[in-house]
This record gives C-alpha cells, sequence and structure tokens, in this order.
C-alpha cells in the first residue's frame, strides 16, 4: 500500500455506468479460483485473477527439466467427476484428457507375481464388478463375497449424514467382515488414490461419498481419464486463454495481503508488490478466496466466519512422486498399480514429457505416493535405493535397464487431511460478510481433496456470489446421475 492510503480512498466509478456491470476480485489460480473467475465472468461480472505464482495451476501444475516437461505429480479424474469434465469443456482441453471405453486397472500382486485386474461391464450396478470381482485373484473367495456384502452395505449409507463424518473407515470395514488383506487388496487401493489416506485415517462419510459415487453409482463413474499433455497446458495455457476469452484480467506474481470492507460497502483488495512493483488497492463489489486453507484464515475479516480458527484445525497430508526415466520400454501397460509393495501407482508419462522426441526408445515413469508422510523428506538417494530395486522386481523388463534420470518432486501439503470430524470444520463458500466467498477443495464440496473438489467450490463460491446480486446463472454442470 503506497504511503498515507486507506480503504476509504479506493478510487470509485466515475460514472453510474461504469457500475453496471460488478467487479470480482478472485485470489488465487488454482483450479478453484481459475473456475470462479470463469463461471462469474460468464454471469456477467468484470473480475480480475490474482495469482501469487508465475503461473495457474495451482497443485496441478508442469515444469521444465531439460527437455523433458514434468508433471509435479500423477493426476487422475474419474467419469463420475462433472465438474472437472465442464471445466475441461470449458477450456477446451476435452480431446487432451481422454477417458477410458471402460475401467480396467491392472493389479500387480509383488510377493506372488500374479496380475489381476479391476474391470466393469455395461450390466447395471452392482453388477457391472461382478466378473471381476469373482474372477480377481488377489482375495480369496470367502473375501470376495464378504467385500460385495460390505459393498451393498456401503451402498446404503449416507455420506451427509454427519455421524459418519466423525468415524473411521477403517473400523466400519473390520465390522462389516472385511480383512486385512481386503483392505489392502481392495478398498485401499481405491481409497489411498483419492482420499490420501488409509482407511483407518480416513472419516467414513468421505469414504462412502468416494465409494458410492464413484462404483455404485453408474456403470461408467469409475472410468479413468488423465491428461496426455502436461497439465501446464490444461491448467495455465489452455486455462489463461479461457480467461482472456471471458474478459477476465488475469496477473501473476501477484500476492494478497489483505482484504477489507471500505466505509461504502465494498472490498479493498491490497496488493503491496504488484505485477509492476508498484502498490495498489483493488476495489471489488465480490471477493472469493481461492487459496489455502491456513492463508484464508490469514486474510479473513474478524468475524466474516465462525470460529475462524477451526480453518487451522484442518489438516494436510503430503504426495511424494518419483521420476523415473529409463533407456528403454520397461512397462507395457499405460500404467498399473501394485500390491505387497512400497510401490503404489505407476504410470508412463514418455509421451506426455516430450521424452519420445527427445531420446526415442526410453520410457519416462511417474510413480505416485499418496499418503507418505513417512517418506516426504526423506532424501532422494535414499528413495532411488528404496525404489529402483522394487521397480525391477515388479517390472522384469526394468532390469538392467540404464537409468538415465532419478528425482523427486514433493508435495507436503498436498491435499486435506481426510481424517474423521473433518467435515464439521470445513466451511461452506458464503461467509458472514456480504461480497466474501471461499473456494478450495478443502471447502465443505462432499468431496475430498480432488481437482474434482476443487471446481466444485469454485463454482459454488460463483454462483452463491452471483445469486447474491441477483444474477443467478443456473447450474455449471450437471450433477452426476
Amino acid at each position: 500500500m503506497s504511503e498515507g492510503t486507506t480503504p476509504d480512498d479506493v478510487p470509485e466509478a466515475d460514472d453510474a455506468a461504469d457500475r453496471v456491470r460488478p467487479t470480482a476480485v478472485v485470489v488465487g489460480g488454482g483450479l478453484a479460483g481459475i473456475t470462479s473467475a470463469l463461471a462469474l465472468a460468464d454471469g456477467g461480472m468484470d473480475v480480475t485473477l490474482l495469482e501469487g505464482r508465475p503461473r495457474l495451476g495451482g497443485l496441478a501444475f508442469s515444469f521444465k527439466r531439460g527437455d523433458l516437461t514434468v508433471d509435479n505429480g500423477q493426476h487422475v479424474y474419474l467419469r463420475c467427476c462433472t465438474a472437472y469434465r465442464w471445466f475441461l469443456d470449458r477450456v477446451d482441453a476435452t480431446s487432451l484428457a481422454p477417458l477410458q471405453e471402460r475401467l480396467d486397472v491392472p493389479v500387480l500382486d509383488a510377493e506372488k507375481n500374479r496380475l489381476g485386474r479391476l474391470r466393469r461391464t455395461a450390466l447395471p450396478v452392482p453388477l457391472h464388478l461382478a466378473k471381476s470381482l469373482a474372477t480377481y485373484p488377489h482375495l480369496s473367495l470367502a473375501e470376495r463375497a464378504n467385500v460385495g456384502r460390505a459393498a451393498l452395505a456401503l451402498k446404503g449409507l449416507d455420506p451427509a449424514d454427519p455421524a459418519l463424518d466423525e468415524r473411521d473407515f477403517g473400523s466400519w470395514l473390520a465390522e462389516h467382515g472385511q480383512t486385512q488383506r481386503a483392505i489392502e487388496a481392495l478398498w485401499d487401493l481405491v481409497g489411498v488414490a483419492t482420499l490420501n489416506a488409509v482407511a483407518g485415517e480416513s472419516s467414513l462419510g468421505l469414504a462412502a461419498m468416494v465409494f458410492k459415487t464413484g462404483l455404485l453409482s453408474e456403470p461408467g463413474a469409475a472410468d479413468i481419464g488423465w491428461a496426455k499433455v502436461p497439465l501446464g497446458e490444461l491448467h495455465d495455457t489452455l486455462a489463461r486463454k479461457a480467461l482472456d476469452s471471458a474478459g477476465v484480467r488475469t496477473e501473476l506474481r501477484t500476492r494478497v495481503t489483505s482484504i477489507s470492507r471500505t466505509d461504502n460497502g465494498r472490498w479493498a483488495v491490497e496488493v503491496p508488490e504488484g505485477p509492476e512493483g508498484s502498490g495498489q488497492l483493488l476495489a471489488a463489489d465480490t471477493v472469493v478466496l481461492a487459496v489455502p486453507q491456513r492463508e484464508a484464515h490469514d486474510l479473513l475479516p474478524a468475524g466474516a466466519l465462525d470460529d475462524a480458527g477451526r480453518l487451522l484445525d484442518i489438516g494436510t497430508a503430503p504426495i511424494l512422486n518419483l521420476h523415473v526415466v529409463y533407456g528403454r520400454k520397461v512397462l507395457k501397460q499405460p500404467f498399473f498399480t501394485a500390491l505387497g509393495s512400497p510401490v503404489q501407482w505407476v504410470f508412463d508419462r514418455t509421451d506426455a514429457s516430450g521424452l519420445a522426441r527427445t531420446l526415442p526408445g526410453a520410457q519416462y515413469l511417474a510413480v505416485s505416493q499418496s499418503a507418505a508422510q513417512d517418506e516426504i523428506d526423506a532424501p532422494v538417494a535414499t528413495l532411488r535405493e528404496r525404489y529402483l530395486p522394487e521397480l525391477e522386481r515388479l517390472l522384469p523388463a526394468a532390469r538392467g535397464a540404464t537409468v538415465h534420470d532419478f528425482f523427486v518432486t514433493r508435495e507436503r501439503t498436498a491435499t486435506f487431511a481426510p481424517t474423521p470430524g473433518v467435515g464439521a470444520l470445513r466451511p461452506t463458500a458464503r461467509t458472514n460478510a456480504p461480497g466474501l466467498y471461499l473456494a478450495g477443495a478443502w471447502t465443505a464440496t462432499g468431496w475430498p481433496a480432488t481437482m474434482e473438489g476443487a471446481v466444485r467450490s469454485g463454482t459454488s463460491a460463483a454462483d452463491a456470489a452471483l445469486a447474491a446480486l441477483g444474477r443467478p446463472r443456473g447450474h455449471l454442470y450437471r450433477e452426476a446421475a
């Protein structure tokens, strides 16, 4: 803020005509902020999007490493992720992140060297998974039968029931006859990747939402999609193009240090170091805070949220990603997941990274490790020593292959922790302060911390803001059936 400037000095519109279109400032350029800015602009507002980083995309981004274009982590979505699919369509990226025709997950048991698959058919729920479950080699016949019974019990739960939020998923599974092997080979296989926590540390309400929506709603709900290009092309390049087309003013390298109400009831957003280095105050009718929960807590004006301290009680969980460039092709599948191994999910990123053009015949694998609290700070040398032999155990073709590169990306606060009781801590988009809204996957979307949750939070904040201004837009995306 320049010397002598106060919120009351925020410039007013020159005349009434300049105020026909209400103004909004969105703080944060992740998926929640991008979505909110697009939705507000679609609703007829003049929107400015402020992001402190030199790029958009939040925690789903790309960077350069020599000739490679690297995603910070492997991100996937499901066919039931209707909001994220709307986002892809809105930024003209649907063809760049296609879905499987039908769910098909290779599951490799490292201890028995046995490959199984989780597949669906076109039959109605729950028969769409019956054949796959009946032949799933990683569970005994009794365990398969008990899985079916637990799934039916899960289908009868209401994820919105506050009592479910207080319970952990692991104890519920044990009460419903699930062995530790069944939890590892099936429930955690899905749950760790989507919730970023093992069953015993996950809210039953969130877990019920994941499994009911993904596996027990529609036959194709769990079909997997992922970007065939770097994430930065979707969440930064194409997102910025869409924002520009919508008339959104996007300012990067622009951090917000405070927001406050002016005497005339508008909002003043302080940017002490703007894109040109000079301090400024931005005036707006509406402000959307689309930043992590701790940053939102620090920016919220007093009284804007009942018990704002609860935001600090929403924990975080890390994700670790290992990146390996082999001198030859070692994996034939686009991806697989492992049992009986520290390795969780492995994806082939050769084409998306540009490696095929720069080092023909080589292969780049990304190993995604969720719930990585025990390894997130491990030295690269330690991780290399631990995981390269493990990949050779899982992939015989990797034995003796030249390793051109091994590097690590770490997201220490990748998601909010889906622990029991977290639902009561997550705020809605609306605050007590008129014109001020919250967005972010950590808000009360009903979803875990996924790209889908982030986009839903952005649309919720925009819908609430537009409704308050008498400009309801209707639904931005169709709900999952």
